[in-house]
């Protein structure tokens, strides 16, 4: 059946590059998730936060190497992509990246999450921009759409300051530990302009 548009982004606009590092304000990094970084994904996802709102923990290390090594086939893909918010020691301090990309539609989802001792400080809004003008900028992308539970206040508070338009409310939308949350869903566009 033939397409009546073409797609927005050629296959290979991921898979025939490298990931790259990117710089972020504040001395901060986003760079490729290492193996070395093992330790600090389990700490991570022994975070009862992160479990709550990403619905999953890394119960030793074999299991945080595992979702470590699933990253670059997901970028060989053209999927999914996640870089390791470094600071200016190399130190993991959180996670940012893109799911469920479409090339033919140029859009993805983001997502993020931060250790404890990076909360408050600023670290997810200034990654999220860094991600996000790479995605505009370099990548090409359309459209980023971000999704989390209306319950988790902190996410809303970096989409908001991220300069992610709130879009509205879907019902029972996202299954969680204690049941069915409200999702809300957050969108940029790359015409919205210069990303903070």
């Amino acid at each position: 059946m033939p397409l009546l548009v073409p797609p927005a982004l050629p296959a290979g606009s991921l898979a025939d590059h490298r990931q790259p590092l990117l710089p972020v304000d504040g001395g901060l990094s986003l760079r490729p998730w290492r193996d070395s970084d093992a330790e600090a994904v389990r700490t991570a996802f022994d975070c009862p936060g992160i479990q709550r709102w990403h619905v999953r923990r890394l119960d030793d290390l074999d299991e945080a190497g595992a979702w470590l090594a699933n990253w670059p086939a997901r970028w060989a893909d053209e999927t999914a992509v996640s870089w390791a918010v470094v600071d200016d020691r190399d130190a993991p301090l959180g996670q940012t990246g893109l799911r469920n990309i479409s090339l033919f539609e140029a859009h993805a989802a983001v997502s993020y999450w931060m250790l404890p001792a990076a909360r408050g400080r600023g670290v997810a809004v200034r990654a999220l921009g860094a991600l996000t003008r790479w995605s505009f900028d370099t990548l090409g992308l359309h459209r980023l759409s971000l999704q989390h539970s209306t319950g988790n206040v902190a996410s809303c508070r970096v989409a908001a300051k991220a300069e992610y338009a709130l879009e509205g409310t879907q019902r029972g939308s996202m299954l969680h530990a204690d049941g069915w949350h409200d999702g809300h869903v957050h969108s940029r566009l790359r015409t919205d302009g210069t990303t903070p």
